[in-house]
């Protein structure tokens, strides 16, 4: 019965942690909930594709902004003076999307033919 429901509705777990980590965004002060919320963004569209990686990777943005916002560290001395350069660092320790992925190594690929050509 399980299997049939999680087919049907999903996966209950994954809902509840995706839940659960919008709530603790939303209870950080407003200066961290807009840094957060700015930041899933754009770690949803270049993070995995697979939602437990994803998960795990917004649960420890939560635990990183929580920390600061306990500390009062300023926005800016907790992510750094260029939010890509943070997302792209923090990016860095989670498994490279799919897509992404192959986007990476077609790209690689396509650079190296061209290189070729030119030394002939």
């Amino acid at each position: 019965m399980g299997n049939i429901l999680e087919k049907v509705v999903g996966d209950f777990g994954g809902k509840r942690r995706w839940w659960d980590y919008k709530a603790r965004i939303k209870a950080l002060p407003a200066n961290y909930r807009a840094s957060a919320e700015a930041l899933e963004r754009y770690l949803m569209y270049f993070g995995s594709s697979k939602s437990d990686s994803l998960m795990t990777m917004f649960e420890d943005l939560a635990d990183l902004l929580e920390q600061a916002a306990a500390d009062e560290i300023p926005i800016r001395e907790a992510l750094g003076d260029d939010p890509v350069v943070f997302a792209e660092e923090f990016l860095a320790n989670y498994p490279v999307s799919e897509w992404i992925g192959r986007e990476q190594k077609r790209l690689g690929e396509a650079i190296a033919r061209a290189a070729e050509q030119e030394s002939r």
